[in-house]
Order: structure tokens, then sequence, then C-alpha cells
């Protein structure tokens, strides 16, 4: 007999099997709970288990720590169920509008971005209808039941195609791949759309879009999106790296800068040398957000990159800016977890 999830507020009842995640089940069952990796490394799905016992499942003992189980909370995206069990989530939707497919494609074009970065640029099969909101990542599935997941850096109305943005980790067992042997017309599998990272457009409030290195991939698609559907919202884009060279599509920003009215770009540079030549903004990227913008008590900040650099965004922009803690949206990239055999 399957055992019941409850999830606050909402009252959404649904059966969950105990081999199954919460998350697990409550995309099978049509909702979507606010999520990233999925391997318990970005924090993003970290809610309150109100009643029943759960196992937590194997997961990165910083995001979620003893203090937290003892505080009742749980990953959704690991945690399954001993009994029944009843959890508090909110921003949860319906996910029945837009299907998650298994789909080939072909891999159209790829280009070099940075030494360490590879655009690609997939194109799906034009018997096939995929939808997805921007912002949204998908799955590549690799032998072995292994799986690699990146943001969409299109928006949804390019739908014949998506461009994803790939930093070469060393020993990846992907991304070396992309690397060292693909070419042009290589043919890949994917699973997506997936995630909850996306642009929540029943609000009026000003942006600020946050980016740190390959991150830009989502961000890019959001604005892509907001300039095909006329979306005029304030937007500033603080956009992070180690060195100018990891702006791989800096020009792109400035020119959407150039050209529209409602968009900002500060590109922030953390480690320069004088070789570089970098005269711009230089620190950690989420700090020069709050040097500029000391209240976010009216904003929504939308940010996308490495786990640290979120967790530190989310915190002191509330602690010290007044951001508040439900208009921060996040999509963490875990890139460690690429180099797993």
């Amino acid at each position: 007999m399957p055992l019941k999830l409850t999830i606050l507020p909402g009252d959404h009842q649904l059966d969950i099997s105990a081999d199954q995640t919460l998350l697990e089940a409550a995309i099978a069952a049509g909702l979507m709970l606010p999520y990233g990796c999925r391997d318990g490394v970005c924090g993003k799905c970290k809610g309150k288990v109100l009643s029943g016992a759960v196992d937590y499942g194997t997961h990165s003992p910083d995001t979620l720590t003893e203090a937290d189980k003892a505080a009742g909370l749980a990953l959704f995206c690991c945690a399954k169920p001993r009994e029944d069990v009843v959890i508090e989530c909110r921003g949860v939707t319906r996910a029945d509008d837009i299907p998650v497919k298994k789909l080939p494609c072909r891999v159209e074009a790829m280009t070099l971005a940075a030494p360490d970065v590879m655009v690609l640029k997939l194109r799906l099969p034009a018997t096939e209808q995929f939808a997805f909101r921007a912002g949204q990542y998908v799955d590549i599935l690799l032998p072995g039941n292994k799986r690699r997941s990146f943001s969409m850096a299109n928006p949804p109305a390019n739908a014949n195609h998506i461009e994803l943005h790939i930093r070469h980790v060393p020993d990846g067992f992907f991304t070396t791949r992309v690397f060292t042997q693909m070419k042009v017309r290589d043919i890949l599998r994917f699973e997506g759309p997936l995630g909850s990272f996306y642009l929540r457009e029943d609000s009026d409030a000003p942006i600020v879009l946050l980016a740190g290195g390959t991150g830009f991939a989502p961000i890019k698609a959001l604005v892509e999106h907001a300039i095909g559907a006329g979306i005029t919202r304030p937007m500033t884009l603080y956009w992070g790296s180690r060195d100018p060279a990891g702006l791989y599509m800096a020009a792109l920003a400035a020119q959407w800068a150039a050209t529209l009215p409602w968009f900002k770009f500060v590109p922030v540079v953390s480690d320069k040398s004088p070789e570089d030549g970098w005269d711009g903004r230089t620190g950690l990227v989420h700090a020069a957000v709050m040097a500029d913008l000391p209240d976010l008590s009216a904003y929504q900040v939308y940010a996308c990159g490495a786990p640290p650099m979120i967790d530190t965004a989310r915190s002191e922009f509330a602690s010290h800016c007044g951001l508040p803690e439900d208009q921060f949206f996040a999509d963490a990239f875990s890139y460690a977890l690429d180099a797993q055999p």
C-alpha cells in the first residue's frame, strides 16, 4: 500500500512509495516544487517536515546539517518517506502544461566562447514540440545511467533548438568529452525541461540578475524572453568571474544595455591581474550588488552560479538589504558532480 505525502499550504495530497523521493513524487503528480540540482547540493529544495519520519538520503553535509535535521528540515530531492509525511513548501505550481520529455538531439554547432567554455547548439527533432520556461535546465543522459545538468541559454520562442554553455571541468566525465571528442552532428539524448528557475511574470518589481561564470546561461534566457515578450521591468545584470575571459558574452550584455532603456549591465572581476588590463568593478559580485543597492526590499533577485555564491547572496541580501526571502530565486551549479565516475 502506498504512503501518503501531504504538501502544505494548499493541502496537496498524493501517493508516494518508500523508494521515491518527496520531490519525485510531487513531480509525478504534476506538481512543481522549488528545486535545482536534485543531488542534495544546492539546497534550493530544503523545507520543513511537519510530521512523519524520512530517510534523509545522500546529500552534502554542508547543505543539510545536523542542526537542520534537528530543526525538522530535509532536502526534498533526497528525502524518502518512512511513513506518511506532511511537508511545508511554498511556491508549489502545476506542471501539467509543460510535460517533461526524453528526446534525442543533434549537435548543430560548437563555439568556443572562452578557453574553458563551449557553447553547444543542439537541434531538436522536427516532429517534436518541446515547451519550457526560460531559465529551466535539461539533463544530458549518458551511458551507465549517468546524467549531467545544464541550463538552457535560449528562450522558449526558439524551441527548435536548445543552447547550452558548458564549462570544462578537469577530468569531467562529460565535459572532457565535449572539449576533446564531440563533433558537429553527434547525437545526444536529454530529459527536460527541469527546475523551477524561471521569470515570475505576475510581478512588476525591479529585478537584479546575479550570475557567476556560466550561470549567465539561464540569465541570458530570461533576458531574451523578456525582450521577445515585451517585458520592460527594470533589470540590472551583475555578472561575476575570476577574470575577464570568464565574461564570455560580455559584448552581448553590453549591447542589451546600450539598446534597452530598462536594462543595465555591471561586470565584476574578482581576481584581476595587470596583464588583464581590467579597469572595471572588482571583488565579489554579490558585494557589488549590495554596494549599489543597499535596499532590496522592493526587488526580486534571480541568481545562478556556484552554491557558495548562491548561499552567501541569499543570506546577505536578506539580512543586510531587506530582500524578502520569497523574492530570491536561484539555480545553483554543482560542477564537482561532473567529475564523478
